[in-house]
């Protein structure tokens, strides 16, 4: 990413559906591989060894990155920790409302206590898919 110029990233972003958005987001891709590269030396891990395990300053440090704001910052905490475990276990607004619809519980902490550590990813995803599916009703008629 950071060897390529905007009008290549833009290219490649009409070619993969995102032509409405290709402009400003070919430009926000630039500016984060720049933020990257001058504060992580290319690497993200060092993010997480800055954020020293704590969600809220781990949000805070990927909203510097311009483009991500909290929904965003969610969406990459909630994939992360199935590698990066001192943020498990952490549950997005999508699968916190997920988890509502079908009675698992109102925060990540309950529902952490349906399953292992190592398998809350997973369940945080599926109530991710669940919720874009909407298909709790379905879920909760075959419970």
């Amino acid at each position: 990413m950071a060897a390529t110029r905007w009008e290549q990233r833009v290219e490649i972003l009409n070619k993969n559906g995102y032509a409405r958005y290709d402009e400003k987001t070919a430009s926000q891709l630039g500016d984060m591989v720049q933020l990257l590269e001058t504060r992580y030396a290319g690497d993200l891990r060092k993010l997480r060894t800055e954020a020293e395990g704590d969600i809220d300053k781990a949000r805070r440090l990927l909203k510097e990155f311009k483009g991500i704001g909290d929904v965003g910052a969610q969406i990459f905490l909630r994939e992360v920790q199935v590698s990066w475990e001192e943020f498990r276990p952490f549950a997005d607004d999508v699968a916190l409302k997920a988890a509502r619809k079908l009675g698992l519980g109102q925060d990540a902490a309950s529902l952490a206590k349906h399953v292992t550590a190592e398998q809350f990813p997973v369940l945080v995803a599926a109530l991710v898919r669940s919720h874009l599916a909407k298909d709790h009703k379905q879920i909760l008629a075959q419970a």
